[in-house]
């Protein structure tokens, strides 16, 4: 494809996609991504490191005197689209509960949801057109991600890096760039790009701030073009562009991956555990072999688990959590709760992750790089553990799709109890305002415009 400019022929799907072009499937599973993804947004309430982005956002909005239009969720203000996006974007991160794209290894909803609320809240556009919008910043994040390649991510959080070019093809498509100018913002988003995994030896916060500048980053590079500013127009794959800089075996032929006929929205995973996503095949590996077996955490010497070299760079450097965010990264501790509980959700985390017994378990459990595992990396994340008994007994367990994967997804009503379960934690919101917001997002497409979803303070 010497002839070709990947660049602008994504711009240009972006540009030009309409409702008519994309199956009720996807539009289906898009209204099922947005509710998820409100959940983990209302879920941020609370966490340190979002409210100090969601009252840098009000400082810097001066929004007390003159309320913007697009809500940051977890304060119940009003501000600019820019701010709003940065704040609610950090928010829907912090509960390691979005989704997850496994091919990319790239988080959308956080990056894409932000950003096309804000935009659809301060434009007045209609539940179908923010739809169509967040199904383009998949599209478009998603091949990006595939794009860079398993290099990259060995020291880039690709959601961080793929995020501002799709949150500019979200916001991009909302405001109806032209495919010309869409280019443009590609290439304002993409100069932008950041976001490294050396946050996690120190337990820092910087994976909040990897979300809420792709998302509001993505949006501004969206809004500048419309006034016609210009950026690279061969970000990507550019001799001085994103996969010259950071990543050593990018692919160009995934950015214009079967444009319009694979849609990669419908391959991407809900989050069922609350951690992240590369201890989830290990953790439902383990629970299927303590359930057969009927076992109890006693009864295990050691538990190893079968990985692919993904999970040992980004799992790899967490040996002795401090926080209960660093925690979800220790494949240990995940799986120690997973034994205990038999679920690891927030609670779970919140309650115990420095409990003796947990620090017991979590470390007798092992990360082994298994070749089978590895090699379906990353567009299939197989759970394999031998589970290690006191008796000498050495049990297997396999998972081949991990539970909220495509072929193991979750129900509307699975997604809808995990947005309540959300709230319900973090105290983001009441039973009753949860509920009424969640049925406006399950309606979606029948609203005209897209007001506030919560009550404001």
């Amino acid at each position: 494809m010497p002839n070709q400019h990947l660049s602008q022929e994504l711009a240009s799907f972006a540009s030009k996609l309409q409702a008519k072009d994309i199956p009720a499937s996807v539009m289906n599973r898009a209204e099922d991504f947005l509710v998820d993804w409100f959940g983990s947004a209302v879920a941020g309430k609370g966490s340190r490191p979002v409210e100090i982005i969601a009252q840098f956002a009000q400082n810097m909005g001066g929004f007390e005197a003159h309320p913007g239009p697009s809500e940051i969720l977890v304060t119940r203000k009003s501000s600019s689209p820019f701010l709003a996006a940065m704040a609610n974007a950090a928010a829907s991160h912090v509960a390691e509960q979005d989704d997850v794209h496994n091919g990319s290894v790239f988080h959308p909803a956080t990056v894409v949801f932000p950003p096309a609320l804000a935009c659809a809240q301060a434009i007045g556009a209609s539940g179908e057109d923010l739809l169509v919008a967040a199904v383009a910043g998949y599209e478009v994040g998603i091949r990006v991600g595939e794009f860079l390649g398993r290099s990259h991510y060995k020291v880039f959080h690709t959601t961080g890096t793929a995020g501002p070019i799709a949150a500019a093809a979200t916001v991009g498509r909302l405001l109806n760039l032209n495919p010309n100018q869409m280019l443009h913002a590609f290439g304002s988003a993409g100069t932008q790009s950041a976001g490294l995994w050396e946050f996690l030896r120190d337990a820092a916060d910087s994976k909040q701030l990897h979300t809420a500048h792709a998302a509001s980053t993505g949006l501004m590079s969206a809004y500048i073009a419309q006034a016609g500013f210009t950026g690279a127009q061969h970000i990507l794959e550019g001799k001085q562009g994103l996969a010259a800089g950071m990543s050593s075996d990018a692919d160009p032929s995934k950015l214009v991956d079967q444009l319009g006929t694979r849609w990669a929205l419908a391959e991407t995973s809900f989050k069922y555990h609350a951690s992240c996503r590369h201890t989830h095949p290990a953790a439902d590996a383990l629970l299927q072999v303590m359930l057969a077996h009927k076992l109890k955490p006693g009864d295990i010497a050691r538990v190893e688990t079968l990985v692919h070299q993904g999970a040992i760079d980004v799992l790899g450097p967490v040996i002795n959590p401090s926080t209960v965010h660093q925690s979800k990264f220790s494949m240990g501790t995940v799986l120690a709760i997973i034994a205990h509980y038999q679920f690891a959700g927030l609670q779970e985390f919140d309650q115990h992750f420095q409990d003796d017994a947990i620090c017991l378990f979590r470390d007798r459990v092992t990360m082994t790089l298994d070749s089978e595992v590895d090699t379906a990396y990353p567009q299939r994340w197989i759970g394999k553990v031998k589970v290690h008994l006191n008796n000498g007994q050495i049990l297997d367990g396999r998972v081949d799709e991990p539970k909220g994967d495509p072929g193991n997804t979750l129900s509307r009503t699975e997604i809808t109890d995990k947005a309540m379960r959300l709230a319900a934690f973090s105290g983001g919101a009441t039973p009753a305002q949860m509920t009424s917001a969640i049925d406006f997002l399950w309606n979606i497409r029948k609203q005209s415009k897209i007001g506030l979803l919560l009550p404001q303070s």
